[in-house]
């Protein structure tokens, strides 16, 4: 019988085969606790809120936003974040807006976020405004192009010829309300919403309101930027307007003085005088009849539909009371006028207001 010679390591070349699995196990995990490091390493908050919010600008790179990350401490560790970014391809993915960013997010959770392009609107309110460069002010607190970039889109022609508008007339597009922009909406950008929301804003009824008092909608707005300027309260609104339609179906100026100190474009003027009524100006409706060639402030939707819906009176003037309430007397005769304007003048005196 033959016997078989049966091999047997010895214990040193099992011991090193041992060492040689347990060092093999433990690079390993090693690696695969750096692979769950790059991809659910926790996001940093720098503050001690639940979530902050990351500007990412129009224009912006990868190394950009990578740096950004790491300098304002948003990433715990920058080789993890940029391995992970590259493996899910987000430098070719850079996506501008405002993000928010939560304090239980992982690298991954945040690289998924940035590349989809899932921004937080910006939710944006306008009330009653002096004008377009007020409003260019305004929504450049609000969202990311400046407010030069905006007024420059607000005055320019070919702008305001594109929406079948003048720059006289392109006030009358922005109906004050809250609307929700993303942030990085550029000035077209935002023109185009607000063409289509002043499409909406005119429903057919609105529109079937402004044809019985023979106007169109820009003609409405005009109107109703006066009424906004006159009136102190809401309340008076429709009664103002009912004064201005029946002087113009009577071929009688306006005379509002607002339209003085628009012409003027001198807003610290709180009398019109007789001096500041001589102005040379299509806006001077002391001297010119019917409306001035555009609204003269962003009226409010207020002012808007208490043209629509007027007062029917047979009241001719208006002047501000005596008791300086903000209300007003109204007159049919031009005597009871000027004899409210006289106790009106004679309060302003009293009050040392002169200019």
């Amino acid at each position: 019988m033959v016997r078989r010679k049966i091999s047997r390591k010895t214990p040193a070349a099992l011991k090193a085969a041992i060492i040689l699995v347990f060092v093999a196990t433990i690079t390993a995990l090693v690696f695969l606790f750096r692979i769950y490091s790059n991809i659910f390493s926790s996001v940093r908050i720098p503050s001690e809120n639940n979530s902050t919010l990351l500007f990412i600008p129009t224009g912006s790179d990868y190394d950009y936003v990578l740096d950004k990350l790491d300098n304002e401490g948003y990433i715990k560790n920058k080789e993890h974040f940029n391995w992970l970014a590259k493996k899910k391809n987000y430098p070719s993915h850079v996506k501008p807006g405002k993000y928010r960013i939560f304090n239980d997010m992982n690298n991954n959770e945040l690289i998924n976020l940035l590349r989809s392009g899932r921004q937080e609107a910006v939710r944006f309110t306008f009330n009653s405004l002096r004008g377009t460069d007020e409003l260019a002010g305004l929504t450049a607190r609000m969202l990311e192009p400046d407010s030069v970039m905006l007024s420059e889109t607000f005055r320019n022609p070919a702008i305001a010829e594109k929406y079948n508008f003048r720059e006289e007339t392109l006030p009358a597009v922005f109906i004050p309300n809250t609307y929700e922009f993303f942030w990085n909406t550029n000035p077209v950008g935002f023109m185009d919403r607000m063409f289509n929301e002043y499409t909406a804003f005119w429903t057919k009824e609105r529109l079937g309101k402004a044809v019985k008092l023979g106007m169109d909608p820009v003609e409405v707005s005009t109107l109703a930027s006066l009424v906004e300027l006159e009136s102190f309260h809401t309340a008076e609104n429709a009664k103002i307007a009912g004064v201005f339609i029946n002087r113009i179906r009577k071929g009688i100026p306006l005379q509002s003085d607002p339209t003085i100190i628009f012409a003027h474009k001198d807003y610290s003027i709180r009398r019109v005088l007789n001096k500041h009524k001589e102005i040379i100006s299509p806006y001077n409706t002391y001297k010119h009849k019917g409306l001035p060639p555009g609204p003269i402030c962003i009226p409010s939707i207020a002012a808007i539909d208490a043209v629509l819906n007027y007062e029917k009176h047979n009241f001719l003037y208006f002047c501000a009371k005596e008791d300086f309430s903000g209300y007003h007397n109204f007159a049919q005769t031009l005597a009871q006028h000027n004899k409210n304007a006289r106790l009106y003048q004679q309060a302003l005196n009293r009050a040392r207001i002169f200019n």
